[in-house]
């Protein structure tokens, strides 16, 4: 039987608390300005354990 193991490499651009003024979402504009600014793959996750919202880039790999 064959396995595959993957790994992801990410790397952390900026935090943000989860906490924000109403109607406001600094993590997913931080994210789109990455974008426009050439880097396609940045995203926005949430870290519970730190109750943060990440931009992070970076792909999984096998």
């Amino acid at each position: 039987m064959a396995t595959t193991s993957t790994q992801a490499t990410r790397t952390i651009l900026e935090r943000f608390p989860a906490r924000c003024p109403r109607g406001s979402w600094p993590a997913e504009e931080y994210a789109a300005a990455q974008r426009a600014q050439g880097k396609p793959d940045a995203q926005v996750v949430m870290d519970l354990p730190s109750d943060q919202f990440l931009v992070v880039t970076g792909t999984t790999t096998e």
